[in-house]
């Protein structure tokens, strides 16, 4: 199930990244950007789109579990640390010739195996919310960003208003989960109401992009509040 079945009564959730205004990368044609935690690949192909196939070559270091190279420059880069997840990202670029432009890198958002200032642009879906250390996180994406140069996370949203959040937790219980025990990954989404418990609010994502270097970070709220989008400028 790429995506929750709730989710496709609003924008869909890449595009919100993409589309909206507040959430834009800045990614334009002739980019090299980087789309950390990307999964089955719907953010990347989005990006690979809007970059176009003139983007920059690479100039960061490939990790030797690189997946789908060929003699084409790179404009789009799809890290995750699932490569189960890559090999469904990479069928589906397979029968998309349009997507030549990306590669897909099995690697560590917490290591990220790239130079200094490899990137335009930065985008992160759902993945800042799930890792083990948000400051070293975040710290590594201020590393490979290029001055100037925005990252852009994509998550659900830990909103201070009650109403929201109580909203949430219920589509979560009697929605989310009911959907995904059909497809048999109730497993996979138990957590979510604890993880985004558990997550940071708007202005706690702010001051944690302030506190590792950046030099502008705002956070947008989405979706009437379910979705949020934190923009930071190296």
């Amino acid at each position: 199930m790429p995506w929750l079945l709730w989710l496709e009564q609003v924008p869909h959730p890449p595009k919100l990244l993409l589309n909206c205004e507040p959430g834009l990368n800045k990614a334009k044609a002739g980019d090299h950007v980087l789309d950390i935690c990307c999964g089955s690949g719907d953010l990347s192909f989005l990006l690979s789109q809007k970059v176009g196939s003139d983007g920059k070559e690479s100039s960061g270091v490939l990790s030797k579990n690189a997946m789908c190279i060929s003699k084409l420059s790179y404009h789009v880069t799809g890290l995750d640390f699932s490569k189960e997840q890559l090999l469904v990202a990479s069928s589906k670029q397979h029968s998309k010739n349009c997507f030549s432009n990306i590669e897909w890198i099995e690697g560590d958002a917490l290591d990220l195996p790239f130079s200094n200032g490899s990137f335009d642009a930065i985008t992160m879906g759902y993945g800042l919310r799930n890792v083990v250390d948000r400051p070293k996180a975040m710290q590594e994406i201020l590393r490979v960003l290029k001055a100037g140069s925005r990252v852009a996370i994509l998550d659900f949203n830990k909103s201070e208003e009650l109403l929201t959040s109580t909203i949430m937790e219920w589509m979560i219980d009697n929605v989310v989960v009911p959907v995904a025990s059909a497809y048999g990954l109730s497993e996979d989404y138990k957590y979510l109401k604890t993880s985004i418990r558990g997550f940071l609010t708007g202005k706690e994502l702010e001051k944690l992009a302030l506190e590792v270097g950046f030099s502008s970070a705002r956070h947008y709220e989405l979706s009437g509040g379910l979705m949020g989008c934190l923009v930071a400028m190296r």
